[in-house]
C-alpha cells in the first residue's frame, strides 16, 4: 500500500523515535509499504517518521545509485549497490570515521531540494533485519552516506540541518512553501497544515 509522505514541517520528523517491539502489529506489512511508498516516489530510502510513524525503522534499496554514470565511483562499489536491499529496526550507530566528504543529497520529505551535506566516509551500525535476526555491520561510501540520512530521521534530524546559516536562510521561502503545502509532487504528501474550521 502506498503511503503518504510526511513533508518537512510536521513535528514527527523533528522527534527522535521510539525502539520497535518484535511483536509489533502488522511490521511486515509496514514494510512492505515503506517499500511500495518508496519506489512510487523514485527514492532509495525511507524512514517510518516519513510515513508519519515515530518508530525506528528505515528501508533502503540503493540499486538507482548502480545505474548512475559516475565516474568516481568503482565496479565494486557499483555491484555492491545493485544488491544493497535492506530493513533496518532499532539500529543504532556504533562508529562514523574517515573523512567528512560532500555529495548532493535530497528528501522525499522536503521536495525539490537538493544541497551538498559532507558526512563520514565510514559507518559501523547494529540494526535487527525484518527477521529480528541482529547485525553490526560496516559500510563506506555511498552505503555508509544513504545509512546515516536513514539513520538522521530516527533520530530526529534533516539533511538540511547540516547546512551553514546562510544556505538554510536562502532556502527559507522554498522550506516554508513546502511545510504550507504550496508545493506539487509526482506522490503523495500529508501536509502539517491547519485547514480553519467553518463558523
Amino acid at each position: 500500500m502506498i503511503l503518504p509522505i510526511t513533508a518537512y514541517g510536521d513535528p514527527v520528523l523533528l522527534k527522535k523515535a521510539q525502539p520497535i517491539d518484535k511483536d509489533y502489529p502488522e511490521l511486515k506489512g509496514l514494510i512492505s509499504s515503506m517499500f511500495e511508498t518508496m519506489y512510487n516516489a523514485s527514492g532509495v530510502g525511507i524512514a517510518a517518521p516519513q510515513v508519519g510513524l515515530s518508530l525506528r525503522l528505515f528501508v533502503i534499496d540503493a540499486k538507482p545509485f548502480s545505474d548512475d554514470d559516475d565516474d568516481e565511483m568503482s565496479e565494486t562499489e557499483s555491484k555492491a549497490l545493485k544488491g544493497f536491499k535492506q530493513v533496518f529496526i532499532n539500529a543504532e550507530m556504533l562508529e562514523q570515521t574517515g573523512e567528512k566528504w560532500p555529495f548532493t543529497e535530497g528528501c522525499l520529505s522536503i521536495p525539490e531540494i537538493r544541497e551538498d551535506v559532507f558526512r563520514p566516509a565510514n559507518i559501523k551500525i547494529k540494526y535487527v533485519d525484518e527477521n529480528w535476526v541482529e547485525h553490526i555491520e560496516e559500510y563506506s561510501g555511498i552505503a555508509a552516506r544513504v545509512i546515516q540520512h536513514e539513520y538522521d530521521h530516527i533520530e530526529g534530524k534533516l539533511f538540511t540541518d547540516y547546512l551553514n546559516p546562510l544556505k538554510k536562510a536562502m532556502l527559507k521561502g522554498r522550506l516554508d512553501a513546502i511545510s504550507k503545502g504550496n508545493i506539487k509532487t509526482d506522490y503523495k504528501m500529508k501536509f502539517n497544515v491547519k485547514k480553519k474550521g467553518r463558523r
